[in-house]
Parts: structure tokens; sequence; C-alpha cells
């Protein structure tokens, strides 16, 4: 901390032994390929303290490892773990290899309480929320600070901070994409903040995406290019969510701060990885509202949806909705219609593009691509309306018919 403000609010800094582990080298793989990674970074820092000779066991050599750095430096030891549940993440709609992982991962965490005596502090950092009972057993001594507001800003990087640790940033980016400065920063706000991790909390900017667009001076949706979300989307399948269902909802905090596992909606697994987030909360009902963070993640999940509710070639779809996001734009809904019309034509027939719910999922899909909101089977006190959609000033109100005719609908 030498040269920061943190230095001069300590008088005694005292050095304590660290260990670190990773676990984010542990995705994608099998209990024994777990095993060898667990092997693999015991062996690194038993070689920093010069230990040789070790028992049998990733739970027995941690133990031996925290007691040996105890009795050489002669203070207890910190241990730092990031990414705890990045093993089981894969495998968390597969009932058999999560037990066979989770049990490998609850055997390594289990000398966290067995030597607590040992020890100054732990801190494990992860995704997702597993259950004490299935992964840390009897390990009943740590606190899930997720939601606590003095750490609400803890994992990312907030408005204050960007306007003023990087005010010349967002001066060159503006630069560089010929807005002025206030246009850019209401850019990057729609994009890329949004995040709260309690009620009332500070704008949280993701800091993945918001270093991105200073470094290549450009915004874009950084964070999903870095890969699709399979995982989540294999989730969503089992859970029978649509895209019209993501989105806005209310629940109580025990309903997305809950174990992952034992979850019966996907609510916390879309909270908790990112996808949702909280947008407000209701004191005297303790209902929070749920929300998508950013034009970032909606564009991302809704692209995400492309091969499953529309085509597999996702070039043709991004083209046409680059054109019609041009039109909507312009509020030239003619062109817009005719070019929906012609690529509905080129969509590969299906059993399930025979009914009109499809079709429901499917143009939702486009119209928040576009970077409209749209919602569906909207109520009113004349009837349900098929497709609601919300775009630069306008309001659209769409009925679809499947096989009959515009006069019909």
């Amino acid at each position: 901390f030498k040269g920061f403000a943190i230095e001069k609010l300590e008088k005694d800094w005292t050095k304590y032994p660290v260990l670190h582990f990773d676990l984010s080298g542990a995705k994608h793989t099998t209990k024994e390929q777990l095993e060898d990674y667990l092997d693999f970074i015991l062996s690194s820092q038993e070689k920093l303290y010069g230990i040789t000779d070790h028992p049998r066991g990733a739970n027995n050599r941690l133990s031996n490892l925290i007691i040996n750095v105890k009795q050489q430096t002669g203070k207890n030891v910190v241990v730092l773990i990031d990414e705890y549940d990045a093993p089981l993440l894969d495998v968390v709609h597969e009932e058999e290899n999560l037990k066979d992982l989770r049990q490998t991962m609850r055997n390594f965490y289990s000398p966290l309480k067995l030597n607590e005596p040992n020890l100054r502090f732990v801190f494990l950092t992860g995704i997702t929320k597993f259950s004490q009972l299935s992964i840390f057993s009897e390990l009943n001594n740590i606190f899930n600070i997720s939601m606590d507001s003095p750490y609400a800003a803890i994992c990312g990087i907030t408005k204050e901070e960007m306007l003023s640790q990087m005010s010349e940033d967002i001066d060159n980016l503006a630069s560089a994409i010929g807005e002025n400065r206030d246009k850019t920063i209401e850019e990057l706000t729609r994009y890329y903040d949004g995040y709260h991790f309690t009620w009332p909390s500070p704008d949280i900017f993701n800091p993945f995406s918001l270093l991105n667009a200073f470094a290549k001076k450009n915004i874009e949706p950084f964070w999903f290019s870095t890969g699709t979300p399979t995982y989540l989307l294999e989730m969503m399948k089992k859970f029978n969510v649509l895209p019209t269902e993501y989105g806005h909802l209310e629940a109580e905090a025990s309903d997305f701060d809950a174990p992952t596992e034992q979850m019966t909606n996907l609510t916390p697994l879309l909270y908790q990885s990112g996808y949702l987030t909280i947008k407000g909360y209701d004191r005297i009902t303790r209902l929070y509202t749920l929300g998508i963070p950013n034009r970032e993640v909606e564009i991302g999940m809704m692209k995400s949806f492309i091969p499953y509710y529309i085509m597999s070639d996702t070039r043709v779809v991004n083209v046409t909705v680059a054109k019609m996001a041009k039109s909507l734009y312009d509020g030239d809904m003619d062109n817009l219609l005719h070019l929906l019309q012609d690529f509905l034509a080129t969509i590969p027939y299906t059993d399930n593009t025979q009914y009109e719910g499809h079709y429901q999922q499917l143009l939702c899909v486009i119209f928040r691509l576009l970077g409209a909101w749209a919602d569906v089977e909207v109520h009113t006190p004349r009837g349900r309306v098929d497709i609601v959609m919300k775009a630069f000033g306008h309001l659209y109100i769409m009925e679809l018919k499947l096989d009959a005719s515009a006069e019909t609908a």
C-alpha cells in the first residue's frame, strides 16, 4: 500500500503469511482432473515454504500446509480463495457430476474449520452461492457479505470513481467516437452501469467492460464477447425460461440470494451471475425489484437466444437487425416491416414455428436487440396485447395472427 491513502490509515502494518488459491483454473473438469488441479495448486504453495513431505489427500495437505506455515512464521495464516465455485459452475445442471465434484471441494475446504486457531483471516469469492451444508460442510463460521451495505461497491467501479479517477479516459474516448463528454458518459452509463448488490447502493459499472472501452476507444458489449454463457442457457432450457420472461420481476432476498443447487427457479443464478441486479426495494413488503443491469447485458442475452428461437446463422440475424435498427431510428416503419417480412421468410420450418407463441418470443428478441423496450401479453381493460414496443419516443401496439389476414388481426 506504499504511496496510497490507505498506508496512512494504519500505524502498525503487521505482515501475515498468505496462502492464495485460484480455483478458476479448474473449470470443465472431471473428478480426476479436479484432484490433479488441487495437487498442482497445493504443490506450488508447499514449495514456497520448503515442504517436501506431505500426507495424502487434498484436505490433509491443506491442514499440513497451514500448520507448517504457522510454525515457520510464528503468525496466524491468511487464506484467500478466488472463484471457490468455479469447478461446480459448468455442472450445476448435471446432478451426477455435481455430486462428485461437490464432494471433492467439500473435502478440500474442510480444514478451514479444523484449523481455525491457526488462521488469521479467510476470504472467499465466487459467482454463485452454494449452501454451507453442500460444499462447506461444518464450516459455519463464515459470513456472506454479498448484500451488506459497507461492501456494496467492493466489486466494481462507481460512477464517482469513474468521473474523478478516469476523467482523462472519458475525454479520450469522447474524442475517438466523435461525441461530447456528456453524451459519452451517458452512453457508458447505459451500456456498463446499473449493478446494485444491496439497496440503497451506489451505481456500479462493470470494470471489465469499462476498462476495455477506454483501452479500445469504443463502446461495445465487451463482457459477452468473451464467450456465450452456455451453462446459463442450459439452465434456462431446464427451467423453461422464455426470452419474454427475462427481465423485470419482484422477489424476497431469500429468493435470489439463495443456494444455487437448491433453487426451484432460475432467479438465484441470474442474479448471482450478473444477468439480473437489484433495481429497487420496498421496506413495507420487503420485496426487491430485479431487472437487467444495462444495455450490454440485454444485447448479450438476446443474442444468446438467437440460435434457440430464430436460426443458427447468427450473421444473417445480426445484419438484418442492424438494418431494422436504422429504420426504427429513422421512424421508417414501412421499411422495417418489409425487412422483417423478408427475414421471417428465411427462417427454417420447424415444429415450433407453427404456433403463434414462438413468433411472440422471436419478435421480442429482435425488438430488444433493436434497442427497444418490448413486452408481451400486456393486459388492458379491453383485453391483452400480443406485443407492446417502445422506441425513440413512440409506442407500438402489435397483434399477431398465424396463417390469418391483417384484417382479422
